[in-house]
């Protein structure tokens, strides 16, 4: 009878962790979508084919190399298994108690993996918009290589994994979902990559001039951005890691409330702010302050009330507006705004742990967010420099004003339209 419910209990868990696994992947069609928006009709089709194609870089480098490196946990590659299950076990062991056997390990293995592997893509899809309209598409793909085989594994072994920092210290650090793991180590390896860059052309003029450059089809951003907060459902409720009893069911009930009430607080903040700044409704600020109070929500989901989550994504909401113009100021050009709605969302939501959390401390929130930052940032810029220097990572000036679809993938989004538009 006890491993009749064992069982039974172990496979809704199972099935609950693939299918919030499931629910992040598809995160990586609001990525495309929301980018897809956001870009002006000639770059439509570049930005598509970087979506996809780093959805599938991100997923085999994991396989290959990067869930070892996280966690050393085994994987199949060629079909021989790699030595190394024992985050599977201790799984297993933290949600169950007693280990119940290799079968149990093994799968607890697979349906660990899946989860991870689609949270990977989802770092590097953060890094897509930001470098959007004049990148190399081949510059980008050899990027997500190392960026997922070996920079953000290296940052999720000593956060999720447990493991010293280059064997000097550890991390007192807490995330639930990661909103300073994925998200702020997302925007960190982007900001590196925008330096890198430099701006489009024409979007900054003499004196201080910013020059707007609207995206071509802001049904497909709306569309990205309920995709994503679907999305994110997966992504906070998914990290319970189990339903194995009332007050975990429970727990995942209060993070969908929370996660949903931030996103709403966000984009209620944002467009109020935005309204009282420019005196109009902006769609896009409403769109990237939903986003933001979601990656507000995200380090800590489980533990503050509804109207205390609505607060905390709300404050997520007003700083995206904030550190979108701040960084137009500073001439730091984001098309989609993914380094605001990420980085400075996500450092917010790393703080706000502490208003709920009565584990976490500022020191060891404060160490955990210097750390990822800098790793991310540092070892992002030196591989996207080696990749300028190789292979170069900017296009030409005449592709960037004929527009990367025709010069990187020799295809039109909008074939009916003239380019250029």
């Amino acid at each position: 009878m006890e491993n009749t419910i064992f069982e039974l209990q172990y496979a809704m868990d199972t099935f609950y962790f693939l299918v919030c696994g499931a629910l992040v992947m598809w995160m990586a069609a609001g990525f495309a979508m929301l980018e897809a928006g956001l870009v002006r009709a000639k770059n439509t089709t570049e930005i598509l084919t970087k979506n996809v194609a780093l959805f599938a870089i991100a997923c085999t480098m994991y396989l290959i190399c990067g869930y070892q490196i996280m966690y050393d946990g085994g994987w199949f590659l060629a079909g021989i298994a790699l030595d190394g299950a024992e985050s599977a076990e201790a799984l297993a062991e933290s949600v169950y108690g007693e280990f119940k056997g290799e079968d149990a390990n093994a799968y607890s293995n697979a349906s660990d993996f899946f989860f991870q592997v689609v949270f990977v893509a989802t770092a590097m899809s953060i890094t897509s918009g930001a470098v959007a309209e004049r990148m190399k598409l081949w510059s980008y793909l050899l990027f997500a290589v190392f960026m997922t085989g070996f920079i953000y594994p290296m940052e999720g072994s000593w956060t999720w994994g447990g493991k010293e920092v280059f064997g000097l210290y550890s991390l007192n650090y807490v995330d639930y979902a990661g909103s300073g793991i994925v998200h702020l180590a997302g925007a960190a390896a982007a900001l590196a990559g925008v330096l890198i860059l430099g701006p489009r052309k024409g979007k900054y003029g003499p004196n201080g001039a910013i020059n707007a450059i609207p995206g071509a089809n802001l049904p497909l951003a709306t569309l990205g951005t309920f995709i994503l907060w679907l999305g994110w459902f997966g992504f906070n409720g998914g990290s319970t890691l189990s339903l194995d009893s009332i007050s975990a069911a429970n727990e995942v009930a209060v993070v969908f409330v929370n996660t949903n009430a931030a996103a709403c607080g966000g984009l209620i903040a944002a467009l109020i702010f935005a309204r009282l700044l420019f005196g109009k409704a902006d769609l896009t600020m409403a769109l990237n302050g939903a986003l933001a109070g979601l990656v507000s929500i995200t380090a800590e989901p489980a533990d503050p009330t509804p109207l205390v989550a609505t607060i905390i994504g709300a404050v997520g909401g007003l700083i995206v507006v904030a550190s979108i113009l701040l960084l137009d100021k500073l001439k730091i050009d984001d098309p989609v705004g993914a380094i605001s709605v990420h980085g400075s969302a996500g450092l917010w939501g790393v703080f706000a742990v502490l208003i709920s959390d009565a584990e976490a401390t500022f020191v060891g929130q404060l160490v955990g967010v210097v750390t990822i930052a800098v790793w991310m940032f540092v070892a992002s810029l030196v591989v996207w420099l080696i990749i300028k220097a190789i292979i170069g990572v900017r296009v030409s000036e005449e592709d960037e004003f004929s527009g990367v679809d025709i010069s990187e993938c020799g295809m039109e989004a909008y074939p009916e339209f003239t380019s250029n538009k």
